[in-house]
């Protein structure tokens, strides 16, 4: 198999994923006109870094009508660190499953959490990040050279703009 490009990778259909433990686990079916790179985003804020434990979040953003559970929920939890901003986790495990703009019908969904057969086969549709954001927070020398950051916007955004960050 050819090393994928920008402009030639496989894309999926759906995907499964869950948390930790398994007591959540969810699919997200795409639309046929779903454009992958522009989906997929990092994240280095705050936020994003205290929820996963990671130096920077990588998502993939769905309409919210393609992303379903398949178990039930009781274990989910929502939290908003800033208003109008959901952060959903498992809360037998403390899996990050999600965040999502509540004015929006969209979710943007923790890459790794997506099951590995399908990252092992999709992963660059799924994370080759197009947008990198609030990167006023990068780590110099660290997160500001990672391999992927040159591709994309670069969005700086701070907390004068209503973001806690």
């Amino acid at each position: 198999m050819s090393r994928p490009t920008p402009d030639n990778f496989p894309k999926p259909k759906s995907i499964t994923g869950g948390c930790l433990c398994g007591a959540l686990r969810y699919k997200v079916d795409f639309p046929d006109d779903h454009d992958f790179l522009k989906q997929s985003s990092s994240c280095q804020c705050t936020q994003c870094r205290r929820n996963t434990g990671t130096l920077f979040l990588v998502a993939h953003t769905t309409p919210l009508s393609g992303f379903t559970f398949l178990t039930p929920t009781t274990t989910l939890k929502k939290f908003s660190a800033t208003p109008g901003f959901q952060r959903a986790f498992c809360a037998n495990c403390g899996g990050f499953l999600y965040w999502r703009d509540e004015s929006l019908d969209e979710v943007a969904v923790a890459v790794g959490t997506v099951d590995p057969e399908y990252l092992s086969k999709y992963g660059f549709a799924l994370a080759s990040a197009s947008d990198n954001l609030w990167c006023e927070n990068e780590i110099k020398g660290v997160t500001d050279v990672m391999i992927g950051k040159e591709r994309g916007i670069r969005w700086a955004r701070s907390s004068e703009e209503g973001v806690k960050m």
